[in-house]
């Protein structure tokens, strides 16, 4: 418990520093194409409506393998490259559908789990959840934590909650959804990371995209320094994944450069970072296709699903 209790926040420290990102001068021309480039490749692109249907998580399985159109790879001197995002993440009911639709292309399947959102259910219905989305095939299982056990401060048995999830994933990679606008403080936020990582998370996640608030700066710079500290204090590298709200590139790229500078240029991959988006894909498309022709489409032209 000692790191867990050691933690201390300087709000106002930190909304300076992330406030400072906007007024930096950003990359640009060549340079912030190649940056948008590895943000589609570290996206997870995501469906969670309850309209989902097997033909649209079909179509977005299809987007995943050719995020970005052949002639704009061409014309970015990239056609001999494979470029793909991240992984496809969807409700448990469509981890089977999801994984023929990519058998083959070595793009893995994310699964929401536990109750998501609210991650309310028994217990015991969300480890079988766990493990039947295992069964179906999925390579990443994203989980909820209780809420409450964060606002209690009963570290314990958060501790021993994502600890049991962990052993429901089996070979499957874990990421622990914090659901950090619900837990009121960014010390609640650094703690919850801490109790999150050791209990063995492979990726901590600011949101399920469902709270009112959902991925924001300054939450993202409280997790990333905690992976750093962990990082020093146990030699453990956890990944990061901001999810929900981030819907342009000029997000994507203020995101990647706080990575970059926090953790350096090993958490640009898409093993140790993601976003969890929809519509962040479309518009990195359009910024790509206007470096290239000059012109903006209209997102219609970069349908999802």
């Amino acid at each position: 418990m000692d790191p867990v209790e050691a933690v201390r926040v300087n709000l106002s420290a930190a909304e300076r520093r992330v406030a400072s990102l906007a007024g930096r001068r950003t990359v640009k021309k060549e340079w912030q194409a190649a940056w948008l480039v590895r943000a589609i490749e570290c996206i997870d692109l995501t469906t969670l409506s309850g309209d989902d249907t097997e033909g649209r998580v079909r179509r977005l399985c299809a987007k995943a393998r050719q995020p970005l159109r052949e002639d704009l790879q061409e014309a970015l001197g990239l056609a001999n490259r494979r470029i793909t995002t991240g992984a496809i993440c969807v409700y448990h009911r469509f981890v089977a559908t999801a994984v023929d639709a990519l058998k083959g292309s070595g793009i893995p399947v994310a699964a929401v789990s536990t109750g998501f959102p609210a991650g309310l259910s028994p217990f015991e219905t969300r480890l079988k959840e766990i493990e039947a989305s295992v069964a179906d095939g999925a390579a990443e299982i994203d989980i909820v934590i209780t809420r409450e056990h964060v606002l209690r401060g009963n570290w314990q048995a958060l501790y021993d909650e994502v600890k049991a999830f962990k052993k429901a994933c089996g070979p499957a990679h874990m990421k622990a959804i914090l659901a950090t606008g619900d837990l009121q403080t960014l010390r609640n936020v650094s703690r919850a990371s801490w109790v999150a990582m050791m209990a063995g998370s492979d990726f901590i996640k600011t949101s399920t995209g469902k709270e009112g608030i959902n991925a924001t700066l300054p939450v993202t710079l409280i997790m990333l320094r905690a992976i750093r500290d962990y990082r020093e204090m146990t030699g453990h590298v956890v990944g990061y994944k901001p999810a929900g709200g981030i819907s342009t590139a000029k997000d994507a790229m203020a995101y990647l450069a706080l990575m970059k500078e926090e953790l350096g240029n090993d958490w640009l991959q898409p093993n140790l970072f993601r976003f969890g988006a929809s519509s962040l894909l479309a518009d990195i498309e359009r910024q790509l296709e206007h470096y290239v022709t000059g012109r903006y489409a209209a997102f219609s032209h970069h349908a999802m699903a």
